[in-house]
């Protein structure tokens, strides 16, 4: 990662840091410590100020960030109670060819090996689903099974697995 930094005269310094999707981190340090993080398109169109914190708050979401509060791991290295089983949420989009359709009917078990353990339903959690629960739009499906069967489901779905990676979600 290249990190590009700049004097600001009278102001402080200036960060840049190019990210995966082509966009770039740009964060202005002010000589009274507060920090102001944009974004800038990767079109090179003007940058779009995201957040201000102090520089107290700055250090703190660093430590986060570093890592300093939850150290993620290497999925492949970890062993649970579970055996190779896993525990993971998927959203169900609108278009997922699931919806309005019932867990029976779907035979998810039989077709992918996972099971749904519960349903978050906005505020609602719908534990151990009956088979007659129909899945509706932006459901979060809870889900055990295997990486490769959380794959095929996954697929089926039509959605990404909440990893760690590619996900906004924290795990919790």
């Amino acid at each position: 990662m290249t990190v590009y930094e700049t004097d600001v005269p009278g102001v402080g310094k200036k960060y840049e840091v190019d990210t995966a999707d082509g966009t770039r981190l740009v964060i202005l340090l002010h000589h009274d410590g507060r920090r102001e993080v944009y974004l800038r398109p990767s079109d090179d169109a003007d940058s779009e100020k995201l957040f201000s914190l102090t520089g107290k708050q700055a250090r703190q979401v660093g430590s986060i960030l570093e890592g300093a509060y939850f150290q993620p791991v290497d999925l492949d290295d970890v062993t649970v109670p579970l055996g190779d089983a896993l525990i993971e949420w998927l959203d169900v989009p609108a278009t997922s060819e699931i919806v309005g359709r019932t867990l029976r009917s779907l035979e998810l078990r039989n077709r992918t090996g996972v099971s749904i353990i519960a349903i978050q339903r906005g505020e609602e959690t719908v534990p151990n689903p009956d088979p007659d629960e129909t899945i509706r739009a932006d459901d979060i499906l809870v889900t055990i099974g295997t990486r490769d069967e959380q794959s095929s489901l996954s697929d089926l779905v039509g959605t990404e697995r909440f990893d760690g990676e590619e996900s906004d979600r924290d795990g919790t």
